[in-house]
């Protein structure tokens, strides 16, 4: 009998899947040149998720959805193309702190990225490793629409954190102008800036349309909106 494949926490990531070239379709650097590296496995399970064949066993097969990737192999695939922005995405991707932490420092060490960017649910708080390598952390609190009770969703010790690492920038999806008054809510609190506000939607028709009830109430807040570009371009497409 073939016995599993065991990760050393250190050299190997779990991996749903790396992509790109393609573009950064969301936040701050939207329209950028970018490669994604979508690890495996979310500790929180939203309504609306657009990634969940990370950790949805009830609609996917989770043991097609992932593998086991050293960092040396990361490398090597990033080497192959020419360097910009690299994204390590999830799921969560601080679910796996230790490795992370070293594909970052390996990457910055080789020059082969212009910078790079972690997207997390601010619910873990990153280690002094992973601020050190890292550029930006765009930080997606969830809101209520998640279908999450408040504590699965808003950690304040992880959000302080994550504030005193002046790299993140805070990214609230929202489906209704009526979001928003939430959104103020957590930006008060937890002293969040800069902050930017994306639709939830993953078809086009969805975007637009959720964006044009946005715009003026986020310019009225005085907030950043953010396009989700790469459903405009390709959709629902995976690996895009």
């Amino acid at each position: 009998m073939k016995l599993p494949t065991v990760p050393d926490a250190d050299r190997d990531l779990v991996v749903n899947e790396t992509f790109g070239p393609t573009f950064q379709g969301e936040g701050p650097s939207t329209g950028r040149y970018a490669r994604f590296i979508r690890l495996f496995g979310c500790h929180l399970s939203c309504s609306w998720c657009d990634s969940a064949q990370t950790h949805d066993g009830s609609r996917y097969d989770l043991d097609a959805e992932h593998q086991v990737i050293s960092v040396e192999d990361v490398l090597c695939w990033l080497a192959a193309e020419p360097r910009g922005l690299v994204v390590i995405t999830g799921g969560e991707p601080l679910l796996q702190p230790r490795v992370v932490g070293t594909l970052a420092h390996a990457i910055r060490d080789a020059g082969l990225a212009t910078d790079i960017e972690i997207e997390t649910s601010g619910t873990l708080a990153p280690t002094p490793d992973i601020v050190a390598a890292v550029t930006q952390f765009n930080v997606s609190p969830k809101l209520a629409h998640s279908g999450l009770h408040r504590h699965q969703r808003i950690r304040p010790t992880v959000l302080h954190q994550l504030v005193t690492t002046h790299k993140a920038i805070w990214k609230f999806v929202v489906q209704d102008p009526s979001d928003l008054d939430e959104v103020e809510d957590l930006v008060s609190a937890f002293g969040l800036a800069p902050v930017w506000v994306m639709p939830e939607g993953t078809d086009s028709a969805t975007v637009l349309a959720r964006m044009r009830l946005l715009a003026d109430p986020v310019l009225e807040r005085g907030w950043h909106l953010s396009t989700r570009l790469h459903t405009l371009l390709w959709e629902n497409d995976r690996a895009r």
